[in-house]
């Protein structure tokens, strides 16, 4: 687990996306407190040609591992520590 601070998330996310939805759902249960950047792969090509097809994805700044869906609240706990 990190020591200091909040782990920084990226959730790449689109609009009307039912899966971002429930992705947001599943951070919103982490008891770790976490920094949470939502982008809309839309916003950015390089985004959308990386992350299109498998939104919705969360990216560590720190460490720039990335854990695709399906994931839930114990994956994501496990992804930050």
């Amino acid at each position: 687990m990190l020591g200091v601070g909040k782990v920084k998330i990226i959730l790449f996310s689109g609009p009307q996306c039912h899966l971002c939805d429930n992705a947001l759902e599943e951070l919103g249960k982490v008891t770790q407190p976490l920094d949470i950047e939502v982008r809309n792969i839309r916003d950015n090509a390089q985004d959308y040609h990386q992350y299109a097809l498998r939104i919705p994805v969360l990216l560590r700044q720190d460490t720039q591992q990335e854990l695709g869906w399906p994931f839930n609240v114990d994956q994501i706990e496990q992804f930050i520590q």
